[in-house]
């Protein structure tokens, strides 16, 4: 298999440690916000989507306040996490930028990573006080940074798997993190958080995470626990123990180990495509096959449009072309 796991890039010395440097084509920034959405185009957004193009980024809002259509509409590409890193390609002056995420592989797409459009406010340079070998990880599903613990809300929404820098040792039970875009540290629970992972997970691990996402709306290129896809969800389930894989479904499979049909097991993955096309669908296998065929799955389900655990139906089993193993 291809995954490979979360590292920092040494920085270059175009930064000094208080500096503000200004977004510029051909240098990486990181996302400032909980949730940032990754469109086709600038053109390409709707009046709906208003809520996640704002400097807050409010995700919630916005997925609550799009139609049944809207939720699968094509203008979506991918959504990042706070934090998470991008090579600015392109600044247009009504404020948005052209990026490659590159945590997100998309081999078909780019070698460098998944491309697209953001608004710049979303994002901020990157500093160099926020490098460390031993960064923290959102384990809760849905959390909020505080300016100071138990204190008010600065940025809600922050989901599982995104990753924070430690700004100092717990107190009464809150952790201080250093947040990109901030000036100084925010709060968020102690037990929000987990130690990054340094070894690969027991398949268990990813299957556990997905698992917490039952119920949470399909949404086209929805990268997060307010509304996800198939390809997302698996992306996610294994992000947040720090493996990097590819963003999308036919991509995933290349990056993964084949296995016979029969010998899976639990959080392993099924693929499926029509015949004569590529795969458009993928679901983690939630329990070894039954003596009589039977199959079930987790999965991000376009036709329902939401995270659901199910038995294969029999137009599922007729175009499932094959189990891989992470």
């Amino acid at each position: 298999m291809t995954v490979g796991f979360f590292h920092r890039v040494p920085l270059d010395n175009r930064l000094d440690l208080g500096v503000d440097v200004e977004l510029q084509p051909g240098r990486e920034a990181v996302v400032r916000v909980a949730v940032a959405t990754l469109w086709t185009s600038p053109e390409a957004v709707r009046p709906a989507d208003r809520p996640a193009l704002s400097a807050g980024a409010d995700i919630p809002a916005w997925v609550s306040g799009l139609t049944t259509d809207q939720q699968v509409g094509d203008c979506v590409l991918s959504q990042l996490l706070l934090g998470e890193r991008v090579l600015v390609n392109e600044l247009r002056p009504d404020g948005w930028a052209r990026v490659v995420a590159v945590e997100q592989p998309a081999a078909k797409l780019d070698p460098r990573g998944y491309p697209g459009w953001l608004p710049a406010d979303q994002l901020t340079t990157v500093d160099p006080a926020t490098g460390t070998d031993h960064p923290l990880v959102v384990d809760a599903t849905v959390t909020g940074l505080r300016a100071t613990p138990g204190g008010a809300m600065v940025l809600p929404g922050v989901v599982v798997g995104t990753r924070l820098v430690p700004a100092g040792p717990a107190r009464d039970d809150w952790r201080p993190v250093r947040v990109p875009g901030q000036a100084t540290p925010l709060w968020l629970p102690d037990s929000h958080l987990v130690p990054a992972p340094a070894a690969s997970p027991h398949a268990e691990q990813p299957l556990a995470v997905a698992q917490r996402l039952l119920d949470v709306l399909y949404i086209w290129g929805g990268l997060s626990a307010h509304g996800i896809d198939c390809s997302g969800l698996v992306h996610l389930a294994w992000r947040r123990f720090g493996v990097l894989l590819p963003r999308d479904a036919d991509d995933q499979a290349a990056a993964t180990t084949p296995l016979p049909l029969g010998t899976e097991r639990p959080g392993d993955l099924y693929f499926f495509a029509r015949p004569g096309r590529g795969i458009h669908h993928i679901g983690i296998v939630t329990a070894t096959p039954g003596d009589n065929g039977e199959r079930r799955m987790l999965h991000a389900c376009y036709r329902r449009r939401r995270v659901i655990e199910e038995p294969l139906p029999a137009d599922r089993t007729a175009t499932l072309v094959g189990a891989h193993r992470v």
